[in-house]
């Protein structure tokens, strides 16, 4: 069974677009403190976790590297699992080639997001 080190590159190629957020440590630690969970498939991960804001839940795609097909395998299960928390949004924030590969299993953009150093 593979370990999350064995995703290493996987979630280090997909970290690069997130703006220096977050270091693979830091990502190995949040799924070992239960903040985050752990999906793999194959030679994909996908890494969401549970956002709580005042009046919704949601089940937020933090990150996801690897096979697109393997990742898009992952998305019936890991929806159930948000579901089976309580969240009734699942979200990704992601590169925008993601727009036309989700919109045939019923998501849609529903803000963009754009950042500035300061």
């Amino acid at each position: 069974m593979k370990t999350i080190e064995d995703y290493q590159d996987q979630i280090e190629a997909a970290l690069k677009y997130g703006s220096g957020t977050h270091v693979f440590q830091d990502v190995v630690e949040a799924i070992v403190a239960g903040k985050m969970q752990a999906w793999p498939n194959g030679d994909s991960i996908v890494i969401t976790e549970i956002i709580t804001f005042p009046r919704k839940k949601a089940l937020h795609c933090f990150l996801a590297g690897g096979n697109r097909r393997e990742i898009m395998e992952m998305l019936p299960g890991v929806s159930a699992f948000g579901r089976s928390m309580g969240c009734t949004v699942f979200t990704m924030a992601g590169r925008s080639g993601w727009d036309r590969v989700l919109k045939k299993y019923g998501w849609e953009r529903s803000y963009h997001c754009m950042a500035m150093p300061l």
